[in-house]
């Protein structure tokens, strides 16, 4: 899992656009791309941002080793002058991008890089695989956070993952939307964050007898003692045995400091609360009990319902793999090319036949609206990079599909904020990443801009993304023009 060289992490049409732009268009021509996605997973009215340092890192790493020129030259469609111009290959060119750990809304550019063509063009895959998984696990995660209502949310998921990088890559994001530790001690050890976990059902089953087991346990780490009491009976053997292990521990002047229980299999809502009943009585209501087994925002948010005595919950598989919604839907689209003569950025548009599909041109960042008064947010605004807007003045906001919808914002009652910031300016990186629990703080803050309505699991409020008046009117300039 040391750094690697990615450059050919590509799709082989990327080169092979590439060796033509070599061939027939100027190689320098510069360009802008822009990263973005369509839909929030899970029916999520949000996604989080996550991913941005690692393709910091393939930036940084990206040219073509002699190996991977002499692979290339083994394909038998690439000329000598093409691949000798790769030997030198390096990226010089702009990338601005929405932070890890924000809030982010279909449609809006998470990623936008200004470079020459065939570097703009080159860096596409790796550049979406690396946003794609990690945005797609850390709004899982954030979903889950949610449902468990302020209890501690673990990651378990890495024997799940699909791979060793999913595994880390995906605990990272976890651990970025709020998770308090993960199972995974590699990602732990690359991105110094917390690793928890407490022992398996193998454990109890080496050992003569149940108390046996928990009490070597106890002894070994008695200031982290969980114990797994659902190996034979829950109620009849597992949760009498922890508790007369607490009072040994007590008994014998340890401070339990943290200890408690861990359910992996059967009714969590009906076990926890006899669990908790038994723990009560026996003088330990401050116990923690844990509960693992295919959890879910949607099983734990019932379990809540139900009234279960859960307060942590160890979620593997369907986090680790973001289940019900595989996979994260970003694309990267051609958004204008530069102008030799005047230096101006001639916008650039795709047509579809399916709306959704049709993309936003020209050069463009994005505005945070929020209310003033809550600090919530209202809406993004994506516009044009030159647009100036004040707060002092009022603010129209529009639907750019239904235009009629019209929201006015009366001086003072807003603030705006612009979420891109500059991460490469002429291929050097200008943007140094926080740290993995730093970004979980700052993740956690954009969470709290949300209105409630928009957070809830079902049937979430929608965060408006409006186009200003300006990109707005050349979008439909574009579509007048395509469609005379």
């Amino acid at each position: 899992m040391s750094e690697r060289n990615l450059t050919l992490l590509t799709d082989l049409y990327e080169l092979t656009m590439m060796q033509g732009y070599f061939k027939e268009k100027d190689a320098n021509e510069t360009v802008i791309f822009d990263a973005f996605y369509r839909t929030n997973p899970d029916h999520s009215a949000y996604s989080i941002c996550a991913g941005l340092d690692q393709v910091i890192v393939y930036i940084n790493n990206l040219h073509f080793d002699q190996e991977d020129i002499d692979y290339l030259r083994s394909v038998g469609i690439f000329e000598e002058d093409f691949l000798d111009y790769l030997k030198d290959f390096h990226f010089s060119g702009d990338i601005y991008a929405i932070p890890e750990g924000t809030v982010m809304f279909p449609r809006e550019p998470i990623v936008k890089v200004i470079a020459p063509i065939m570097e703009a063009q080159l860096v596409e895959t790796a550049l979406l695989t690396l946003i794609n998984h990690q945005s797609l696990i850390a709004t899982k995660a954030a979903r889950i956070v949610y449902a468990a209502q302020g209890d501690g949310v673990m990651e378990f998921g890495l024997r799940r993952a699909q791979g060793p990088d999913a595994g880390i890559y995906g605990a990272r994001a976890a651990m970025i939307a709020g998770c308090i530790g993960t199972s995974n001690v590699l990602c732990g050890k690359m991105f110094d964050v917390p690793v928890k976990g407490t022992h398996a059902h193998s454990w109890i089953m080496s050992f003569p007898d149940e108390l046996t087991a928990f009490r070597t346990y106890a002894r070994l780490y008695p200031q982290a003692c969980i114990l797994l009491v659902d190996t034979y009976d829950t109620l009849g053997s597992g949760v009498p045995n922890a508790i007369r292990v607490f009072q040994e521990m007590r008994d014998a002047g340890i401070n339990l400091s943290f200890y408690g229980i861990r359910l992996d299999s059967g009714d969590l809502a009906y076990l926890s609360k006899e669990a908790k009943k038994m723990l009560d009585a026996a003088g330990f209501q401050d116990a923690v009990i844990s509960a693992s087994n295919d959890l879910d925002e949607h099983l734990i948010a019932s379990l809540k319902l139900q009234g279960a005595a859960i307060n942590s919950w160890g979620v593997g598989t369907n986090l680790i793999t973001s289940k019900d919604t595989p996979s994260f839907g970003g694309v990267y689209k051609l958004a204008a090319i530069k102008d030799k003569a005047s230096g101006a950025f001639i916008p650039k548009i795709k047509l579809s036949e399916n709306a959704e599909k049709i993309t936003n041109p020209g050069n463009k960042t994005i505005r945070r609206i929020y209310n003033k008064a809550t600090g919530k947010i209202i809406a993004d605004l994506i516009c044009l990079v030159d647009e100036k807007f004040d707060t002092s003045n009022s603010l129209l906001l529009f639907d750019p599909t239904e235009t009629w919808k019209k929201t006015h914002l009366a001086p003072g009652s807003y603030t705006m904020r612009e979420l891109m910031v500059p991460v490469f300016l002429n291929g050097k990186q200008v943007y140094q990443s926080p740290s993995v629990m730093d970004l979980q703080k700052y993740c956690t803050q954009e969470k709290n801009t949300l209105w409630p309505e928009s957070l809830r699991l079902y049937n979430p409020h929608k965060v408006h993304v409006d186009l200003s008046l300006a990109l707005w009117n050349m979008k439909k300039q574009l579509l007048d023009q395509y469609h005379r």
